[in-house]
């Protein structure tokens, strides 16, 4: 049996486990007051002179004020001096404000009125009714559409430039609670080989992860858990009815959890029982693909080199090329931050070149249809000097988690 697979049960398992985030505090007012600063100055190189941010991740990274997105208009403009102007239903006042941890002018509408009528002239008291406005990219075309016809003597552009530029590169502080998350999965990973059996669901392991979860400190349990044995881990993102486990099956487990809106995202991939040749064989190179474009992602070098570092390795080996399988059908990774997936993403055409503070996924997943799947995927940040783990990699086929190093 791989070492540190099996031999448990989940009671014993939660039992062990206790919270990990009684040290870890929510940003502070002033933080998202350097952020809104940050991207006023981007605003002022840019040549913009506001930027709707809308209800979710943008909204929240520069305001603190946590809102989903709905049919409703809910979000912020922000004009490239600094001012800043709320727009929401006059019914959620006192809510919007209860949640707002920057102070700005809140400016309500009923609901037999049109929010986008507001908009327009809030953009008019700003001085940009004919002015240069981003757009949140994560806006709904509704939403965007409504103020383009309410305002139509602004420009309209991506607000990305300004969005991206500021998350991209993550602060001290951000990097902590991703660490910290990253951290808190890990140990759930550990925990979830130990309790699997011949015989158990998927939903049972998923039903565990996310208890685990909640024990370790994230209130919300799992964000997301994707469990699969055997053939099934052939398919990246699952199948319509998982197979319970088996002897000498692979398994692929990927979930995360977020602290305080960060998100960790690790997958593991083992053999429960003796692992084959083949098995074997796959799982290695998938570590060397993972290490290549661990080793590509220097400062000044393009996320897109990051991708082909891993390829290549991948097609050194007879597997590929380009997204043919058995090989890679996907991108080698993705940014991660506040969403779960985000700017920059580690695909051959993205040219953006590294830069400190910069956070990705690592997963050069090898797929085998008919037979199985191996996905290591570990977080790096960048550094002045290069990438740094959040988490280590799997350290072997037979010792996924370095019980033996230890």
């Amino acid at each position: 049996m791989t070492l540190g697979i099996g031999g448990s049960d989940a009671a014993t398992q939660l039992a062990t486990l206790s919270s990990m985030t009684d040290d870890c505090a929510p940003r502070a007012a002033g933080e998202y007051q350097q952020r809104l600063n940050k991207a006023c100055t981007l605003m002022q190189e840019q040549g913009l002179d506001a930027l709707y941010l809308n209800a979710g991740t943008n909204l929240y990274y520069f305001t603190g004020t946590r809102w989903g997105a709905s049919e409703r208009m809910v979000g912020a403009l922000l004009s490239a001096q600094g001012e800043l102007h709320y727009i929401a239903p006059a019914f959620e006042l006192g809510t919007l404000q209860d949640y707002m941890q920057v102070q700005g002018r809140v400016h309500c509408w009923e609901e037999h009125e049109s929010p986008y009528a507001l908009a327009a002239q809030v953009l008019g008291t700003m001085g940009a009714a004919d002015g240069q406005v981003g757009i949140d990219e994560s806006t709904p075309f509704f939403l965007s559409d409504g103020i383009r016809q309410a305002a139509p003597g602004a420009q309209y552009s991506d607000g990305t430039v300004i969005t991206a530029a500021c998350r991209m590169q993550k602060s001290t502080a951000e990097l902590a609670l991703l660490q910290r998350a990253k951290d808190m999965t890990l140990e759930v990973h550990k925990c979830a080989a130990r309790i699997l059996r011949t015989g158990i669901s998927t939903a049972e392991v998923t039903a565990f992860i996310h208890d685990a979860h909640i024990a370790l400190g994230a209130p919300a349990g799992s964000y997301f858990c994707i469990v699969l044995f055997g053939e099934d881990t052939a398919y990246p993102h699952g199948v319509a009815n998982p197979k319970p486990l088996a002897d000498g099956d692979m398994v692929l487990i990927d979930t995360g959890c977020q602290l305080h809106g960060y998100n960790s995202d690790i997958t593991r991939s083992y053999v429960f029982g003796e692992p084959t040749a083949r098995q074997r064989q796959i799982w290695d190179i998938e570590k060397a693909a993972q290490l290549a474009a661990f080793d590509a992602a220097q400062p000044g070098a393009s996320c897109g080199d990051v991708d082909e570092a891993a390829r290549r390795v991948l097609e050194a080996h007879g597997l590929g090329p380009d997204y043919t399988l058995p090989g890679l059908p996907h991108r080698t990774g993705h940014g991660i931050g506040l969403d779960i997936h985000e700017w920059p993403y580690l695909v051959r055409s993205n040219q953006t070149p590294l830069a400190t503070g910069m956070c990705f996924s690592n997963e050069p997943m090898i797929c085998v249809p008919g037979e199985f799947g191996i996905r290591h995927e570990d977080h790096f940040y960048m550094t002045e000097s290069g990438p740094r783990w959040f988490t280590q990699p799997a350290h072997s086929v037979d010792d996924p988690f370095g019980y033996n190093e230890q």
